[in-house]
């Protein structure tokens, strides 16, 4: 049973209570209200720190990652101090000094198909800030068989999206995107870059749904996706619906159950065309002709590489792929093994026989072979 309010608590939602729409019974309902958050990077530290302050009695935070120094540039919840602890109790901390009245679970693991049913449904709503769609998949299809909802953001470059899927009949992810991309097809926020202050404004637009749809006020994002540019300042909507064809959410789903093999990481790269960090620095030593190929963009090639490497960036790749000679073994390598990933497709397609691709990119060989590189 939810305590009532004591005099801090009204003096600290005031603000909230002064809302019509919201009044003391409504603030009530965000003290009975959970909401577990799936990634505590620069999308999940908003809506962590939007929903602690407004008093949701319950949070779950899910992260497997610790604090990095390059991390700050955008995940303002964590301090210069924090680096090398997990997330999850970084947050906590945070979260409980900014309001001690609410409750914090942590789980410092990643959501697998093992455990994501188990977790969401213990929530009453999903908030998606994970920064890969393996993640993104697994939880809108967890969402659905919980039948939670799933209030989703995304972030690219200068473009922010947000949306709500699996809200009071409304269509799920995979309505929209029924096919996940190819891992290595799209750069990560970690390779391609973002600017700090966007999944600020998504984080906090997912805060604002969830808000919304707990306290059953207002007009949820569920039926449409809104993308932000944040250079243009430019907003768009389009409608979406949901697909009776959808293989979670239709009218005869396929998705029943949540299977791991359909759920890949897509940070993986351990395949029979991967080499461990060990093994490559033993080959240095063991084989005197030896092609390394750096495949990130210049600027990431300035910031730190492995010595010997050519740099032809992946997009270069097939215009370039006639310099080098099939004989030599190639070794490919990229921040964090996915664009190596699509290079190694790439040169086996032109017949390339003896291509490997550096497991976990240069951040692996960083941390196990030479700390002295800068990590970014």
């Amino acid at each position: 049973m939810v305590q009532p309010f004591n005099k801090e608590e009204i003096i600290r939602y005031q603000r909230n209570i002064a809302l019509p729409q919201v009044r003391l019974e409504g603030q009530q309902r965000l003290k009975k209200s959970s909401v577990l958050i799936v990634g505590l990077g620069g999308l999940g530290v908003p809506v962590a720190q939007y929903l602690a302050a407004a008093g949701v009695g319950r949070l779950g935070l899910v992260d497997f990652d610790c604090v990095d120094i390059s991390n700050l540039q955008r995940q303002v919840l964590y301090g210069t101090s924090m680096a090398g602890r997990r997330k999850v109790e970084c947050a906590k901390e945070r979260l409980h000094d900014l309001n001690p009245h609410i409750t914090i679970d942590t789980f410092p693991n990643a959501l697998t198909p093992d455990n994501a049913l188990d977790i969401i449904n213990s929530y009453d709503v999903v908030a998606d800030a994970a920064d890969n769609f393996a993640a993104r998949y697994l939880i809108n299809d967890a969402c659905v068989l919980a039948n939670r909802p799933n209030v989703s953001g995304s972030v690219y470059g200068f473009e922010g999206q947000l949306s709500v899927f699996n809200y009071d009949g409304g269509p799920c992810y995979r309505c929209i995107y029924p096919i996940p991309p190819e891992p290595a097809s799209i750069p990560s926020c970690a390779e391609s870059g973002v600017l700090g202050v966007l999944p600020g404004i998504i984080g906090a637009l997912q805060g604002a749904e969830i808000l919304k749809i707990l306290l059953h006020i207002g007009c949820v994002a569920s039926g449409r996706v809104t993308i932000y540019d944040v250079l243009s300042t430019d907003i768009t909507h389009f409608k979406t619906g949901r697909n009776p064809s959808c293989a979670v959410c239709g009218d005869n789903p396929s998705i029943t159950a949540l299977d791991g093999k359909a759920y890949g990481d897509s940070a993986s790269d351990c395949s029979s065309h991967g080499i461990s960090p060990a093994l490559l620095r033993e080959l240095f030593n063991t084989i005197p002709q030896l092609t390394l190929i750096d495949v990130r963009e210049p600027f990431e090639y300035e910031i730190c590489h492995i010595k010997g490497a050519r740099l032809i960036p992946l997009n270069h790749l097939e215009r370039q792929i006639i310099q080098l000679d099939k004989a030599i073994p190639v070794i490919v390598y990229c921040k964090t093994g996915l664009r190596g990933r699509k290079a190694v497709d790439i040169l086996l397609k032109h017949n390339f026989h003896s291509v490997k691709n550096l497991t976990g990119g240069i951040i692996r060989w960083i941390e196990h072979i030479d700390p002295s590189l800068p990590l970014y």
